[in-house]
């Protein structure tokens, strides 16, 4: 679906463009100017609506590609917590009643950014 609307989209865009330079320029240098296929007055309306209504087409596909974007990537990174992590599996707890064992330091929860994902696993210390 996204990429039906995508195409679309693109579409949409070039043919705004494409419009948009076809109109006469009120300065003189910078548009195409007369076509020749209309008179003056017919060419700039219709120009001009059809402009107005490829823009209205271009805002609604890409409210729509936002939406769909949004929908297929899940939850925002914005608000959330990291996920709890278990306890690595070469560490043992202390058995209940043995106060002498040290605490060791709890592991880093990763926090899921982009440089975190770019920097690869991360290396065990060395001893």
């Amino acid at each position: 679906m996204i990429t039906v609307l995508l195409v679309i989209h693109i579409m949409i865009a070039a043919g705004l463009v494409g419009i948009v330079l076809m109109q006469r320029s009120e300065g003189g240098a910078l548009g195409m100017g007369g076509g020749g296929f209309m008179s003056g007055r017919g060419q700039a309306n219709f120009l001009t609506r059809t402009t107005t209504y490829l823009a209205i087409a271009f805002f609604a596909t890409s409210l729509g590609l936002t939406l769909l974007a949004n929908r297929s990537a899940g939850p925002s990174l914005l608000g959330t917590s990291a996920p709890a992590t278990s306890a690595p599996a070469g560490s043992t707890a202390p058995a209940s009643g043995d106060s002498t064992a040290p605490a060791a330091p709890a592991p880093a929860a990763p926090r899921g950014g982009i440089l975190d994902k770019l920097q690869g696993p991360a290396q065990p210390p060395k001893q």
